[in-house]
């Protein structure tokens, strides 16, 4: 099954780039330089920043669904990334973590959910989508419970 893989937009994190770490802070956001090449995934590209770079976590919400699943937790995103959006790809940021996978329908109610190495992403991606109510996919990590990606279908 075509699948589309995407991250987040870069517009709505734009400006806390400009922000001091004070004005951050009031958004329960924090500047980070990454001290390892792993372990600081991008939201909006979905490549991991290598050591030295700046990077914002931030709490965002990724299921802003008017039901009980709506949902938010930190995320990373780094200045001047495009977003990720392209079909029947995965990339090596999601390819390389335990991912946790959540289905949801057009009304933001969780229908099923599984784990998955990243190296076998396709064919969990293909079983949520043989049903049908299942409007959307949310990517997590599964250790940190971090939102990922999001995928429809293509």
């Amino acid at each position: 099954m075509s699948f589309r893989i995407s991250g987040l937009p870069a517009e709505p994190f734009a400006e806390l780039f400009s922000l001091s770490d004070e004005a951050l802070a009031e958004r329960r956001a924090v500047r980070m330089v990454a001290d390892s090449d792993s372990g600081f995934p991008c939201r909006i590209s979905l490549t991991d920043a290598k050591r030295g770079q700046t990077l914002i976590l931030v709490n965002y919400e990724h299921q802003p669904a008017d039901s009980p699943y709506r949902s938010t937790y930190a995320i990373f995103v780094r200045e001047g990334e495009e977003q990720y959006d392209r079909a029947n790809d995965v990339p090596e940021q999601l390819r390389r973590r335990l991912l946790s996978v959540r289905g949801f329908d057009d009304q933001g109610m969780l229908l099923d959910a599984d784990v998955t190495p990243g190296t076998e992403l396709e064919s969990l991606i293909d079983r949520l989508f043989d049903n049908r109510k299942i409007a959307y996919l949310h990517v997590h990590n599964a250790r940190y419970g971090c939102y990922a990606a999001r995928v429809d279908r293509a």
